[in-house]
């Protein structure tokens, strides 16, 4: 049998945007010097920054930074960009293939929003495959995907592993036979934001493979690092160049990217990693405890590092845990999820506090 051969992505491209070269920022040349006077940026620094840290420009892709995601995440540094979180990636894919008012782009509700504001914000048409409840957990249903992309002409197919807010794990071969199924037709953009909290294997590695598939990592979860905002598309290397064309010049503040560099040395790495170990631990834990609940109706399997919750009495739960100063996300608003709350794993003290409240308002 023949290997399989993607097709070029970049015919999928906006047929406006073949052979736009983007803008090219003063620190986007390769010159040296020691008199940089080609930025216009202030001669001296502000009063406000003694060091003089940030009188410069940032790189637009700091190399230290790509270098070392890139080791993170096994994968080439021209395959991979980095932006403001992995909501700048959607944002630059939405703008780079899908042509306003013509091409759709697919999503699997109830999943995360960003999506479907990127692509209405670009004008995109938005075409849903919904999640199916199985009675177990929400779960993808790849030949309706398929066909609704096809059909109804969607450029990029949105898929979320895990899931947010159900927190299930796209299986890896269904979403390789999707890519190659959608070859020529669409790309397929898994975001594994919350992947480092599950069981299942990353899919960086079959990005060398299928140039149709692209994955979003961020480091504002397992990393710690929310207020930061580094996140990245790991793509072929054409479409990583094709979305550096349509990003702005200067995405990431160097501060930003010192601290993301610092998090991923190895000590920093080794503390993540027991963090990770240590909100899986309580996740399950959290979960066990919920079902026992009155009032709980289900609390559904996680590989991330929040639950959701159907209740009974939803608004019931909700008041009782703002009055308790905690803070839970309503879900009630999206599709199928009128009785939901989605629960990030807090600290220990966080989680017993959530559960007093609770019991004490669904008892």
């Amino acid at each position: 049998m023949n290997a399989f051969r993607s097709s070029d992505p970049l015919l999928l491209m906006r047929e406006d945007l073949h052979g736009f070269v983007g803008y090219r920022s003063a620190r986007s040349e390769s010159v040296r010097g020691d008199a940089w006077l080609n930025a216009n940026e202030a001669c001296d620094r502000s009063s406000a920054d003694p060091s003089g840290a940030v009188r410069r420009y940032p790189s637009p892709q700091p190399e230290g930074l790509v270098a070392r995601l890139a080791r993170l995440y096994g994968c080439d540094p021209a395959r991979l960009l980095v932006g403001r979180g992995s909501d700048e990636a959607i944002d630059l894919l939405v703008r780079a293939f899908c042509a306003p008012s013509r091409d759709a782009v697919l999503a699997t509700p109830p999943v995360f929003g960003m999506y479907a504001v990127s692509a209405r914000l670009h004008g995109a048409r938005v075409v849903e495959a919904p999640l199916f409840d199985d009675g177990e957990d929400f779960r993808i249903d790849f030949d309706a995907v398929a066909q609704a992309a096809v059909a109804l002409h969607a450029k990029l197919v949105f898929l979320c592993s895990p899931g947010n807010p159900a927190g299930g794990v796209a299986p890896r071969e269904a979403v390789v036979g999707l890519a190659r199924r959608l070859d020529g037709r669409a790309l397929v953009i898994v975001d594994e934001a919350y992947v480092e909290f599950a069981e299942a294997p990353a899919l960086v590695r079959e990005v060398a493979a299928l140039r149709n598939l692209v994955v979003l990592r961020t480091l504002s979860k397992a990393h710690a690092l929310a207020g930061a905002r580094i996140g990245c598309a790991i793509a072929d290397p054409d479409v990583i160049a094709a979305l550096r064309r349509c990003q702005a010049p200067y995405p990431i503040p160097a501060s930003s990217a010192e601290v993301a560099v610092a998090a991923l040395s190895p000590t920093s790495l080794e503390t993540t990693a027991s963090r990770i170990t240590a909100t899986k631990q309580a996740r399950d834990r959290l979960r066990e405890s919920l079902r026992m609940l009155p009032g709980v109706r289900r609390v559904y399997p996680s590989q991330a590092n929040f639950l959701l919750v159907r209740f009974a009495d939803a608004e019931g739960a909700w008041r009782a845990l703002c009055n308790a100063g905690i803070v839970v996300r309503d879900m009630r608003a999206m599709p199928r999820l009128h009785d939901a709350l989605r629960i990030t794993i807090g600290t220990a003290d966080e989680n017993a506090r959530l559960l007093a409240a609770l019991r004490g308002a669904l008892a």
